[in-house]
């Protein structure tokens, strides 16, 4: 499981040009594959002149899903460099859809390949990218005696926290990136004396 990856920031686009051929590149982020389709049928409705809308998508964080599609373009010169550029970038959970105009000269298969791929890259530049990192979900539970205090060195510490509950404890829910669970076990038995009890529960991909 990856410790982290990154996204886009935002939908966005840039424009490129080759040998009087124009690359617009757009991008988004997506939750899933359907929206990644629905983001390349959008881009299409967009621009229904142009000559070409090739896509490409990675969805999970571990780049479980992976689609592309040349749209006409000669088999493997388009898609596949616009995947291998996200998957090379470390980006996840983004679809990306370069629409062509073609400019009357034609540019062979690795003149393709390099202007779809490097449309990628100049709006991954242009649009700009965050990190997400994989947190454990982590609940404290300690009694109200010591809840308000413990709250208050958690947030000292650099832990944030996500929520607190109320009941006949007091639980309050963090997230730790995994690597430090057992170090944070030991400082939570010493600042509490032993009095918190940790609760580990699943993971999530958050920005940081």
């Amino acid at each position: 499981m990856r410790d982290g990856y990154l996204t886009v920031a935002g939908e966005g686009e840039h424009e490129t040009e080759v040998n009087r051929s124009r690359f617009l590149c757009a991008l988004a982020p997506v939750a899933d594959e359907a929206a990644a389709q629905a983001f390349v049928a959008r881009v299409r409705q967009r621009h229904p002149t142009a000559s070409h809308h090739c896509f490409a998508y990675v969805i999970g964080a571990d780049a479980a899903v992976q689609r592309s599609g040349d749209d006409g373009e000669p088999g493997g010169t388009a898609g596949l460099p616009m995947l291998q550029m996200l998957l090379r970038r470390e980006v996840r959970f983004t679809a990306a859809v370069v629409t062509r105009w073609f400019g009357g000269v034609k540019l062979g298969a690795g003149g393709l390949i390099r202007a779809y791929g490097g449309a990628v890259g100049a709006a991954l530049d242009a649009v700009g990218t965050v990190p997400r990192r994989r947190l454990r979900l982590a609940a404290v539970t300690v009694g109200h005696e010591r809840a308000g205090r413990l709250e208050h060195e958690l947030r000292a510490a650099g832990h944030p926290v996500r929520d607190v509950r109320y009941g006949v404890e007091v639980t309050v829910e963090l997230g730790l990136p995994e690597a430090d669970v057992e170090t944070f076990r030991a400082w939570l038995a010493d600042a509490t004396a032993g009095a918190a009890r940790l609760d580990l529960g699943g993971e999530v991909y958050e920005a940081g």
